[in-house]
């Protein structure tokens, strides 16, 4: 009796799932965008929860790490490892992204100091990172959806991307709050 089940390889993604990560995303980004620039801080004293830029550089630092262990194991086919690794990763990535946009509500815009010397590579860096965090998104998750239903030719094709910007975004995040604390 022939299988009539489609394989992993011959399966076809309904452009419908896809279109509708793009949306999330899209709808995520433009929740941030106004956030950061229409929003007006609801507390401006800075009296509660002071220390969630911290806790997001230690989130961002943790997806960082996980990644590059997903990253090595991957490398060495040790698929259970890998897998765990991208979901630590994903999992500290989506807490940092709820504690990043509490503290947006809560405190706003952090200002970094214009007169610095280290303005030019800061804004340059944080515009950087702004910019692959956004396209980080739906790459993300397209590249889990794909993993979760067994679609691992298009997995790995995508994760070819989308690893190198997500460890970069991960990164920068840290390195963001390192300046934004050193330089205020």
């Amino acid at each position: 009796m022939p299988n009539t089940l489609p394989t992993a390889t011959t399966l076809r993604t309904p452009p419908s799932v896809i279109g509708g990560i793009i949306v999330a995303s899209a709808l995520a980004s433009a929740l941030i965008c106004y956030l950061v620039y229409f929003h007006a801080p609801t507390d401006v004293a800075g009296t509660q929860l002071r220390s969630l830029p911290l806790l997001n550089a230690i989130l961002n630092g943790l997806s960082t790490f996980a990644l590059i262990e997903g990253y090595r194991n991957i490398r060495e086919r040790h698929i259970k490892f890998h897998r765990a690794a991208m979901f630590a990763a994903f999992f500290f990535s989506s807490i940092f992204l709820v504690s990043y946009l509490t503290n947006f509500t809560l405190h706003g815009e952090t200002h970094f100091n214009r007169l610095s010397a280290w303005w030019p590579f800061y804004w340059k860096l944080l515009l950087s990172h702004v910019l692959l965090s956004v396209i980080a998104l739906p790459l993300i998750l397209i590249t889990f959806f794909f993993s979760l239903t067994g679609r691992f030719p298009a997995h790995k094709r995508l994760a070819r991307y989308t690893f190198p910007i997500w460890l970069y975004v991960s990164i920068t995040g840290v390195i963001v709050y390192v300046m934004q604390a050193a330089i205020h």
